[in-house]
C-alpha cells in the first residue's frame, strides 16, 4: 500500500498542478490572439521583430547554462516566453538587431545575473525594454496615428496625443479612440493592437487559474479611478497603451510578485497608482513598465508584512 505524507505548513497554501513548462505553454497559448493580430496587421516587420526577440532569449540562455554548466532548460519555455513578451512590449519597426540584443538582455540582465529562472527580482522583459528604452529611445518612442475628430496626423500614440492635446473636449477626443483601441490600434507596440485580445488572453489564464484576479484586477481598477479623479477618461486610459498587456502578464509573474492575497492586493493598486502618476505628471506617456518594476522591487516587503497569523505552535522532534 502507497504511504503518503501529510505536510503542514503555515499559509498561503498553492494549488500548482502543472509544470513550469506547461505553465508557459498556457501563457504563450494566452497571447496566442493578441500575437496573431500583430501578425496579421504588421506582417513581416512582426515576425521579425518576435522571431529576433526569441532567438536571442532563447539562445542566451542555451548559451550560458552551457557556460556556467548547468542543465540546459530552455524547453520549459521560460526564455521563448521571456522574447515573446519582450517583442509585444516593442513596435513593429525596428532595425533587426534590436529586438535581438534586447532578447539577450532579458536573460543577462533579467535573470543570469540573479541567479537563473525563479530567483530574478524583475521582470526579465520589462527590464530589456527598459534597457531599450534607455539606450535607443529613437527607435522606441515612434509611432504613427490619425487622431480622429481633428484635423491632423502626427507620429505619436494615443497616450502621447492626449497628455500634448490642449483642446476643450478631452473626453470626446478620448471617446474617438475606443474602436480603434479595442479592435485594431494600429500605434505602439505589437502587443497594443487590439484591447479585445489581451481581454481575451487575461480571461484565458484567470479561467485556467494560471493567475489570480487580485493584481491585474486591482491594477485596472486603480487606474480606473485615479483617472476619474483626475477628471480624464477612464475607459481611454483602460484600452490605451501597454495597460493590459502589463496587468495580466507582467505584473503577475509568480517570481516577481507578491505570493500573499493581501501582498497581491496591494501589488495591483501600487502598479496602478503610480501609473496613473507617470501618465499625468511625468515626461512620459506611458507608466506602466516603470510602475511594475518598482513594485516588484517591493514584492518581498509586501509578502513580509501581509503574512497570514499563524494559529499554534509545532514543536520540533
Amino acid at each position: 500500500m502507497e504511504e503518503r505524507k501529510l505536510v503542514v505548513s503555515a499559509a498561503p497554501h498553492i494549488r500548482a498542478p502543472e509544470t513550469t513548462s506547461q505553465l508557459m505553454l498556457w501563457v504563450i497559448i494566452a497571447l496566442a490572439p493578441v500575437t496573431l493580430a500583430g501578425l496579421y496587421v504588421y506582417k513581416l516587420l512582426a515576425v521579425q521583430t518576435i522571431a529576433m526577440s526569441v532567438i536571442g532569449a532563447v539562445g542566451s540562455e542555451a548559451l550560458m547554462q552551457k557556460l556556467l554548466k548547468k542543465p540546459i532548460t530552455i524547453y520549459d519555455g521560460s526564455a521563448a516566453l521571456t522574447g515573446l513578451l519582450l517583442a509585444l512590449t516593442l513596435p513593429p519597426k525596428l532595425p533587426w538587431w534590436l529586438p535581438l540584443v534586447g532578447g539577450i538582455t532579458a536573460v543577462l540582465l533579467g535573470k543570469v545575473v540573479f541567479g537563473g529562472l525563479g530567483h530574478n527580482i524583475f521582470n526579465p522583459a520589462l527590464v530589456s525594454r527598459a534597457v531599450l528604452l534607455l539606450s535607443w529611445p529613437q527607435f522606441l518612442t515612434k509611432g504613427s496615428f490619425k487622431l480622429i475628430a481633428v484635423d491632423t496626423v502626427t507620429k505619436a500614440t494615443p497616450l502621447y496625443i492626449m497628455k500634448e492635446t490642449r483642446a476643450g473636449n478631452l473626453h470626446a477626443i478620448a471617446s474617438s479612440f475606443y474602436k480603434y483601441l479595442f479592435l485594431s490600434n494600429s500605434s505602439g507596440a505589437i502587443g497594443e493592437i487590439s484591447a479585445l485580445m489581451l481581454i481575451i488572453g487575461g480571461v484565458i489564464l484567470i479561467w485556467r487559474r494560471v493567475i489570480r484576479w487580485r493584481i491585474p484586477i486591482t491594477f485596472l481598477a486603480t487606474v480606473a479611478v485615479f483617472s476619474l479623479v483626475l477628471n480624464a477618461d477612464p475607459l481611454f486610459y483602460l484600452l490605451a497603451g501597454g495597460l493590459l498587456l502589463g496587468a495580466f502578464f507582467m505584473a503577475t509573474d509568480y517570481v516577481t510578485s507578491p505570493i500573499t492575497p493581501r501582498g497581491q492586493i496591494a501589488f495591483g493598486i501600487g502598479c496602478g497608482f503610480i501609473t496613473v502618476l507617470l501618465r499625468f505628471y511625468s515626461g512620459l506617456p506611458e507608466g506602466v513598465m516603470f510602475a511594475i518594476l518598482f513594485m516588484n522591487s517591493l514584492a518581498p516587503l509586501l509578502d513580509k508584512y501581509t503574512q497570514p497569523r499563524v494559529f499554534g505552535t509545532v514543536k520540533a522532534q
